[in-house]
């Protein structure tokens, strides 16, 4: 893959990702749908939505593709993602998520023999930093269950990230990740809705938002950031995702 088709797939990916925190702050702000029936309907469609795609192109080894670890990943991103966002603003959440994405990757990165230049350790700590000062004590302090949540789905996220670099058919990896996750979902929904006192709900709309996240900005998103990771080093891969609290601000101010 040539370098314009990296930096154009990195910005599809990118603004995936961002839509999906948009998306899913807008399902749990302005519908009916409970959380667990959210990133339930979200993972399966996007398993359904990944294993049409694999019949179609009539591909075999189906079952052996993905990785447990990698669905396990995805899983514990998914639901720490869907549940956050009912304690913090979307702004704030994917902020916190992507600084511990890039906390985490980058200590990964220099784990595994990756050297930081001077500009790219004063991001680092600036991430850092960052983070710090948001959670001071104040008024415009996010929810500490909010953070704690979100940061969860970062680490979760960054070892999906990590995962996926060493993926040689992205398409096929995340189809399997996908329907390795689907059991999991399902016996945590199952779960939910027999031990909560709430009511589980779902409706049109959410329902709507909910199969957008899952078969658009999630299977078809995750498939383009997943074919470019292998040409990003893991410190690259996480310094250009802290692009999309930005997005997620700015179209946060415009449909929230």
């Amino acid at each position: 893959m040539n370098i314009p088709k990296v930096i154009l797939a990195s910005l599809l990916a990118l603004v995936a990702f961002a839509a999906n925190s948009i998306i899913t702050r807008l399902a749990l702000e302005t519908t009916q749908i409970d959380e667990a029936s959210f990133v339930t309907l979200r993972l399966v469609s996007g398993a359904i939505c990944l294993w049409c795609y694999v019949l179609i192109k009539k591909v075999d080894g189906i079952h052996k593709s993905g990785k447990w670890l990698s669905a396990l990943a995805l899983f514990i991103y998914a639901i720490s993602f869907t549940y956050g966002y009912g304690f913090i603003s979307a702004g704030s959440g994917a902020l916190i998520l992507f600084g511990s994405v890039q906390i985490t990757m980058t200590i990964s990165g220099y784990i595994e023999g990756e050297r930081l230049t001077l500009l790219q350790w004063c991001g680092f700590a600036m991430a850092i930093i960052g983070l710090t000062i948001l959670m001071l004590p104040g008024i415009s302090a996010p929810s500490l269950v909010g953070t704690l949540l979100m940061s969860i789905a970062g680490v979760a996220w960054a070892i999906y990230t990590l995962q996926g670099r060493t993926s040689k058919q992205p398409k096929i990896s995340t189809a399997g990740n996908f329907i390795k996750a689907v059991p999991m979902v399902l016996l945590f929904w199952c779960v939910v809705n027999y031990a909560s006192i709430h009511t589980i709900t779902v409706d049109i709309l959410g329902f709507t938002y909910a199969l957008i996240s899952g078969v658009v900005t999630s299977a078809m998103g995750y498939i383009v950031w997943y074919a470019v990771l292998p040409y990003l080093k893991a410190s690259q891969a996480a310094v250009i995702q802290l692009s999309v609290p930005v997005l997620v601000t700015f179209s946060g101010v415009i449909f929230l």
